[in-house]
C-alpha cells in the first residue's frame, strides 16, 4: 500500500514540475535561440496563434494562464526564456498580440 501511495505522489509530482512552465507569464527575451526554453514566432493572424498575449507594464498583473506577459530584464526572474524566430516551422509556441487586456489567452 505504501508503495502504491509513494508511486501515485510521484507521478503526480512528475506531472505538475513539468507542467508547471505552462503556466508562467514573466518571461525574459534572449538573443540566442540555444538558451530559451521557448521559441515564439509572433503571426499577425490571431486565428493563428496558439496564444493571444496583452503586454502589461505590471507584473502583479502578469497571472497564471492568462496570456498577459511581463517582460524582465533579468533572466534569474523569468518563468519564460523566450527566443523570437521569423520562422513559424522553427517554433514552439505562436502567438498574437493584442492591445486589449479581455482578448488575452489560450486560442483553442
Amino acid at each position: 500500500m505504501k508503495k502504491l501511495l509513494f508511486a501515485a505522489v510521484f507521478v503526480s509530482a512528475y506531472f505538475l514540475l513539468n507542467t508547471a512552465d505552462l503556466f508562467s507569464q514573466v518571461v525574459y527575451i534572449t538573443k540566442y535561440k540555444s538558451e530559451a526554453d521557448k521559441v515564439i514566432y509572433v503571426s499577425r493572424y490571431k486565428s493563428d496563434a496558439n496564444l493571444v498575449v496583452y503586454d502589461t507594464k505590471y507584473k502583479s498583473e502578469a497571472a497564471p494562464m492568462s496570456g498577459i506577459w511581463y517582460y524582465t530584464q533579468y533572466k534569474s526572474e523569468a518563468d519564460w526564456v523566450i527566443y523570437f524566430t521569423e520562422y513559424k516551422s522553427e517554433a514552439d509556441l505562436v502567438v498574437y498580440y493584442t492591445k486589449y487586456k479581455s482578448e488575452a489567452g489560450w486560442n483553442n
